[in-house]
């Protein structure tokens, strides 16, 4: 940064410690590593990155692009002064920082005319969500004000608590980790006010409801509403202030997290749903879907002679009946029995003990998964313009982390791909597209070399030899389907692979460190070994449609808007997860 340009800085912010009271470069490194000398060397770069974090600088350009490197604490770097410091200012003149990012996308879609969209990637835990929650947060202080405005404003900003409470969990990474993908639309008039939004979410890790691993946690809400839920709500939900007697909340074996403040959450959630103008009938149903949850995962089922499950206590099962809505003999023969028709006649089928908890777990992440879609239409209508001239947009992706746990399985294989995918378009659009550009206009340019992931996405996605294509065949396929031929079948097509191993196409060396049950792909990112196990039910994603006929009868009116008639009346084969 030029001598000038500091002054400039330091008339603004008068006292702040900014970047360019930090002269000697050699100390807090560059601020765009357009200007590293060793622009090819791994080490250079790393070393630059090294140095500014060392001084607190945690942002720095490659040309356009922001690289952040998240300083796991607070630093006062986005307070009301710093936004109003980059404001209208070129790109260039200060120093590195989200708002400038955020400003240059929000001025460049006012001259031009045209939409906008800003991507948002990194590892977990690399700070993602909280980068995409700044940059609400800046238009929100920046954008033209008014009582409408404002009214949008907060609503966009309202809808974070309550989206991370409902989509985000602890993870051994990170302890509130996105577990959905999130893409937000906000709207601007010609004259740049923001008029509007709109969210799409992706793949929840509905998973979640029923298992977590070791050191996680379940999505937020639930531990925010049994800490901090009152007193009354919980005893007309049926709930105890207890973690502990929840068996969806026990798996991970961390209830209790110190960074996490489940009580102050609860009311940050509470008051956001009122300033998104949830009604208190809405406030109501929601909280009972959600108990109605906990309950189910209490629901208990003993085996008789024969090895039929069995329901002998069901005190659980009337608090469920209760919160849905659903006669509880409706529930019980749902839960116990298979309802199979052959022409005219209709025969129950009674489940097995552990069929029978499969149904149950079924139901509670289809319960959850279809009420987080509610969820996000209901802020989206909160949000929706009602002017129908034309309007531009800026795009937020805010999406998974790339994941790599010691067992990896089913989430991580989805979330990994998106990432894959991610980095393709990257690739696209900043090295391959410039690169062939210069060739057509002859300029001369020393050409970067880099790695073109097409070879990884193919190796996944590629129809009818894809791994998610023969994971389909598994699941569609007449017979006995089990995770262990889906490996098979995987080695068949995939067996040269320079991506693909397993423990049977794994040199001597490489197979120690392989299980029989587990597929490796070497990802743009690094090797990940995933684990089988769960593959194919995952990817079915099955729920019987008995199941959803007696969630039809619900007096709850979330449940009756997410199990509609037509999906009850199909005839269809239920659609893979892939699907």
């Amino acid at each position: 940064m030029s001598f000038s340009t500091w002054q400039k800085g330091k008339g603004k912010l008068g006292h702040l410690d900014l970047e360019g009271a930090l002269t000697a470069r050699d100390r807090v490194g560059i601020q765009d590593f357009v200007l590293l000398d060793a622009h090819n060397s791994e080490t250079a770069f790393l070393d630059n990155l090294k140095k500014r974090f060392s001084e607190d600088l945690i942002y720095t350009y490659i040309g356009t692009l922001l690289i952040s490197v998240n300083p796991y604490k607070e630093l006062d770097i986005y307070n009301k002064k710093h936004m109003d410091l980059y404001m209208g200012v070129n790109f260039y003149e200060l120093p590195p920082h989200i708002y400038a990012l955020a400003d240059n996308a929000y001025h460049t879609m006012l001259t031009e005319g045209n939409n906008h969209f800003i991507l948002i990637s990194g590892e977990s835990g690399a700070g993602k969500t909280e980068a995409s929650k700044k940059i609400l947060q800046y238009y929100a202080v920046s954008c033209p004000s008014s009582a409408l405005l404002d009214t949008v404003r907060d609503r966009m900003l309202m809808s974070n608590p309550v989206l991370e409470a409902f989509g985000n969990a602890k993870t051994l990474k990170n302890d509130n980790s996105s577990r959905f993908g999130k893409y937000m639309d906000i709207q601007f008039d010609s004259q740049g006010d923001a008029v509007g939004g709109h969210i799409l979410s992706y793949l929840l890790e509905k998973s979640r409801v029923v298992h977590q691993n070791h050191g996680e946690r379940n999505f937020h809400i639930f531990y925010q509403l049994v800490e901090g839920g009152e007193e009354d709500l919980l005893r007309q939900l049926g709930l105890e202030r207890d973690t502990q007697h929840y068996n969806y909340l026990v798996g991970g074996e961390c209830a209790n997290v110190s960074s996490i403040n489940d009580k102050n959450d609860w009311k940050t959630v509470k008051n956001a749903l009122s300033v998104i103008h949830f009604d208190e009938s809405d406030i109501e149903h929601l909280f009972g879907v959600i108990a109605s949850v906990l309950h189910l995962g209490n629901v208990h089922f003993d085996g008789d002679t024969k090895g039929y499950a069995v329901l002998n206590s069901n005190a659980e099962l009337r608090w469920v009946s209760k919160l849905i809505g659903v006669h509880v003999q409706v529930l019980q023969e749902a839960l116990s029995y298979r309802k199979i028709e052959a022409k005219t006649d209709e025969v129950m089928c009674p489940f097995m003990v552990d069929h029978a908890v499969y149904v149950r777990d079924a139901l509670a992440k289809a319960i959850y998964g279809r009420t987080f879609t509610w969820l996000v239409n209901r802020i989206n209508e909160s949000l929706e313009n009602q002017d129908s001239t034309r309007k531009t947009v800026i795009g937020l992706l805010d999406i998974y982390g790339f994941e790599v746990f010691y067992v990896n399985s089913f989430e991580q294989f989805c979330i990994n791909y998106c990432n894959e995918k991610l980095q393709q378009l990257f690739i696209q659009l900043t090295l391959k597209a410039e690169q062939e550009e210069y060739e057509a206009e002859g300029i001369e340019w020393e050409p970067v070399q880099f790695f073109n992931n097409k070879i990884i996405c193919d190796l996944v996605e590629e129809k009818y030899r894809g791994i998610i294509s023969v994971l389909d065949e598994e699941c569609l396929r007449p017979g006995d389907a089990t995770d262990l031929t889906f490996l098979e079948k995987l080695e068949e097509k995939m067996g040269n692979h320079p991506h693909f191993v397993t423990h049977k196409l794994a040199d001597k060396k490489t197979r120690k460190t392989l299980d029989r049950g587990d597929f490796r792909l070497l990802h743009y990112a690094g090797e990940v070994t995933y684990c089988v196990v769960g593959f194919i039910d995952k990817n079915n994603d099955l729920l019987y449609r008995h199941i959803k006929e007696a969630m039809r009868q619900s007096k709850n009116s979330i449940i009756r808007q997410c199990f509609l008639c037509d999906e009850v009346d199909s005839r269809r084969r239920p659609e893979t997860v892939r699907l």
